[in-house]
């Protein structure tokens, strides 16, 4: 028997399996470069001609690593380039941003008691953000090209702001600052496809004509990727956020958002400066435990807001009116509900897991899906069986999802 909700779970699972590796890919090679570049010894006349220098010993090995200001005199034959680590990250991000908010929209993306707007208007507003991302990025930094670099961070900062205040009072939750995780992946991935690897494209061109290439393509892409390197850490906390209602399910979660892009930009100065070798500014491992305590503070005080029910979807109704939805109800409420309710019976539970609640008939129906590949066909719930769900009891899940789904 074919069960597209099966393969589609296998889908999302493969998806997000490689754009977890192509994001370690990416970001890895991206920390190592900017850690290289600022460790480099830049005080010797090196006879190469090379900007700067530096030794390294990995896997038994040493390396001795070269940099040129602006390019060599002659273009190497064998150049490697750093480019798909981060294209195949934003494919693979996009993907299952469209497997998992797009499709699932009417219980993931929209929220009636936020934005009442049909799936497909806010997909439409979704892919609007990401474009519009982009382009204010890119005019702010043409805006500010003369000025401090920390005055355009500062610019930045406060579009990041709005963008979190608008997501939040768009998207659900969950989805608002998984957003704001994509708007900045989104940003970091366009200084990698419009400015980073045309400007290495010019200095290319220009070796193999004979030209000396102009050193303002190279001083433009390192701004991006210093842009990058700060934004990084950020955009991982928003991609794990919609795991942990902590982050996504406080009438906060705006201000929780814009305070982890200040703790990335903490850490990563610390490191930075380290690499660079201008002292061990410790400071910032105080101001970013800080950070932490007052977005863990934000998460529970004043309170966790839980949406309430909406108008049933289509679906979600399919579901409830099923010859054994009341059946299944029962199962559910004597099997889920006592961990997943506003108010948690369970030791050591103080709201939802995930935020999923199962107390009413609407709620149950609307995570039919989630209940069938949790508790129907697989044994993940309820977690070591603590509540002694029975195979009947499981079967009577499956059977009765698959009614409706077919």
């Amino acid at each position: 028997m074919f069960d597209y909700t099966l393969l589609m779970e296998w889908l999302e699972f493969s998806v997000r399996w490689l754009h977890v590796i192509t994001a370690i890919a990416w970001i890895g090679s991206s920390f190592y470069f900017v850690a290289l570049d600022l460790g480099l010894h830049r005080d010797r006349d090196l006879a190469s001609g090379a900007d700067g220098e530096e030794w390294q010993v990995h896997g038994g090995g040493f390396y001795h690593i070269e940099k040129y200001l602006v390019a060599p005199e002659k273009m190497p034959s064998d150049l490697v380039w750093f480019k798909w680590e981060s294209y195949m990250t934003w494919l693979s991000g996009f993907a299952l941003l469209f497997l998992v908010y797009y499709m699932g929209g009417s219980l993931f993306l929209v929220d009636p008691n936020v934005l009442d707007v049909p799936v497909w208007q806010a997909v439409g507003i979704s892919m609007a953000s990401l474009a519009f991302g982009w382009v204010v990025y890119n005019s702010l930094c043409k805006l500010f090209i003369n000025q401090n670099a920390t005055v355009l961070m500062v610019a930045l900062f406060g579009v990041i702001v709005l963008m979190a205040l608008f997501y939040t009072n768009v998207f659900t939750g969950r989805a608002a600052l998984l957003h704001l995780g994509a708007f900045t992946a989104t940003i970091m991935t366009g200084n990698v496809f419009f400015v980073i690897m045309p400007n290495q494209r010019v200095v290319v061109a220009d070796l193999i004509a004979g030209r000396k290439p102009d050193p303002k393509y190279g001083k433009i892409a390192k701004q991006r990727s210093t842009h990058n390197n700060y934004l990084t850490l950020p955009v991982i906390f928003l991609m794990l956020s919609n795991h942990y209602p902590l982050a996504f399910a406080s009438q906060w979660n705006w201000l929780i958002a814009c305070l982890v892009f200040l703790m990335g930009v903490t850490i990563r100065h610390y490191f930075n400066t380290v690499h660079a070798r201008k002292g061990n500014p410790t400071w910032t491992w105080a101001v970013t435990v800080i950070i932490m305590l007052i977005i863990a503070w934000l998460s529970v005080a004043p309170a966790f807001h839980y949406e309430e029910d909406a108008a049933m979807t289509a679906d979600a109704q399919k579901f409830a009116t099923a010859d054994d939805f009341q059946h299944v109800s029962e199962i559910i409420l004597g099997r889920c509900s006592m961990c997943h309710s506003s108010e948690p019976v369970w030791e050591g539970l103080y709201w939802p897991p995930k935020g999923v609640m199962l107390e009413t008939d609407q709620q149950i129906a609307a995570h039919a899906r989630q209940i069938y590949l949790q508790a129907g066909l697989t044994h993940a719930m309820p977690p070591a069986n603590v509540s002694y769900m029975s195979d009947e009891e499981r079967q009577v899940i499956v059977a009765w999802y698959r009614e409706v789904a077919g």
